[in-house]
């Protein structure tokens, strides 16, 4: 489908709008946004184009992933990590990453990106904080596979200053001088951040962690987002040991170094956001800084529970991700909406966390975690961000509530994906990308990687 042609996505078998809107009759795209939500019974206002029969469909907003790590599917199941905490988890794995070279990077970000847009994600946020030598323009190649795959990205250039020697966590090979740092993030804004409705490619700047940003790193990176008016992004309160390092290295917890070093606000969302307490939680909500859930790798790092409920209760929108593909080990979108449902019914209770709830993190609220409010729901003037999924598998057999099956019964693959009006998913495949010469380049590169001297 061209972007400028009318199309009714007709009758769909259910639909979640992510708002109060009835698109049981279907959604009419034109321009590349969605021009009508069209209740039962309801046609079109004019005639269409096309018609795409949506009545074996459940119809979602696309996806919206708001922390990963992109060439981390190179290090998925990793044997000496796969029963590691976070700290002794990174430790392993910073020789290994610091391996990397540009056609690695490619194609890892490929993978990832597949990944995610089969599992009804149109929009990513990638959290890329390596640059050994070789590997400098890192984010120029993950714009470039983005852009092949036709996805929406906010790539956020990464950085880690506080080396091993210094007391951080990253050995010394892995880290970079601020004054690279920063005008490397300057001439990515300059040349890829798009701005206003519809923006493709945005950019974001995200200093990795307290415990491998120096402090005044982390204070003039948010200086320079403001001045050039682009987002914030970094893990914090991730893990108990985060905090103890916090407090030996900087004499503060967590959310007080963040307003400390002028973080503390709306340009800002957070991976994991675990270990707050109810002060901060209120803190963090007054700011407007968004927390981005990550439930897998919590749960498989053993990390603990955001208190998803509270911090939106505060003012802090929650959004989802899938995080590292070595944490989790996978970029799937649908499945991260699953195992948020589950991992806050342990927190709160089954009947305070409904189906739709979780749905919501994954659309609207991954959206405003990364300040857009043109994606995320579906509503005219949106835009034309579409999962499709089918419930004609073994899985759904018995099923009653086509929403509710979508994550209670583990759907993992969309039947179409649009994003911008453009088909990028078509009967379960990616149109042009031949997965099977993709995963075995991808594999090679795996294996060559971590048994690299």
């Amino acid at each position: 489908m061209h972007a400028t042609t009318r199309l009714w996505v007709k009758n769909p078998l259910s639909a979640f709008t992510a708002n109060d809107l009835d698109a049981s009759g279907g959604l009419v795209i034109q321009d590349g946004v969605i021009a009508e939500v069209l209740a039962a019974g309801q046609q079109p206002s004019s005639p269409c184009d096309e018609v795409f029969d949506a009545s074996l469909h459940v119809l979602l907003p696309g996806l919206v992933n708001t922390h990963h790590h992109f060439y981390q599917t190179l290090t998925r199941a990793w044997a000496p990590v796969v029963s590691s905490e976070l700290f002794p988890w990174l430790v392993n794995l910073y020789p290994v990453w610091a391996r990397l070279t540009p056609r690695d990077l490619e194609l890892a970000t490929t993978i990832a990106l597949a990944e995610l847009l089969l599992s009804g994600c149109t929009t990513a946020a990638d959290h890329h904080y390596l640059f050994p030598s070789g590997l400098e323009e890192a984010i120029d190649v993950e714009v470039s596979v983005m852009r092949s795959l036709g996805m929406r990205g906010m790539l956020t250039r990464g950085s880690m200053s506080l080396g091993e020697d210094d007391g951080g966590l990253p050995p010394q090979r892995v880290v970079q001088d601020p004054e690279v740092i920063l005008a490397d993030s300057d001439r990515l804004i300059g040349r890829y951040h798009e701005r206003g409705a519809g923006a493709a490619i945005t950019i974001g700047l995200a200093p990795c962690s307290p415990f491998s940003v120096t402090r005044s790193l982390m204070a003039e990176t948010a200086a320079l987002a403001e001045s050039r008016d682009v987002r914030l992004h970094t893990h914090l309160a991730e893990t108990l040991d985060e905090e103890e390092f916090c407090r030996q290295m900087f004499g503060l917890r967590p959310v007080d170094y963040l307003e400390d070093v002028g973080w503390l606000t709306n340009r800002t969302w957070l991976a994991h956001g675990i270990h707050f307490s109810d002060e901060e939680i209120t803190r963090l909500g007054a700011a407007g800084t968004a927390v981005a859930h990550c439930p897998t790798s919590n749960m498989r790092l053993g990390s603990g529970m955001a208190r998803a409920l509270e911090l939106e209760a505060a003012g802090a929108p929650v959004g989802l991700g899938v995080d590292r593909s070595a944490s989790n080990d996978a970029s799937n979108m649908i499945l991260e909406a699953r195992q948020a449902l589950y991992l806050q019914r342990l927190r709160y209770g089954a009947a305070a966390v409904t189906p739709e709830m979780a749905l919501g993190w994954a659309t609207r609220g991954s959206a405003r975690a990364l300040g857009r409010d043109d994606i995320g729901e579906l509503r005219p003037g949106k835009q034309a961000d579409l999962a499709l999924f089918t419930l004609d598998g073994l899985r759904f057999s018995g099923s009653h509530d086509p929403v509710a099956a979508l994550l209670l019964c583990g759907a993992d693959r969309a039947d179409r994906v649009m994003v911008g009006g453009r088909w990028r998913v078509v009967d379960g495949s990616v149109p042009g990308l031949d997965l099977e010469a993709l995963v075995a380049e991808h594999s090679a590169a795996a294996c060559r990687l971590v048994h690299s001297s």
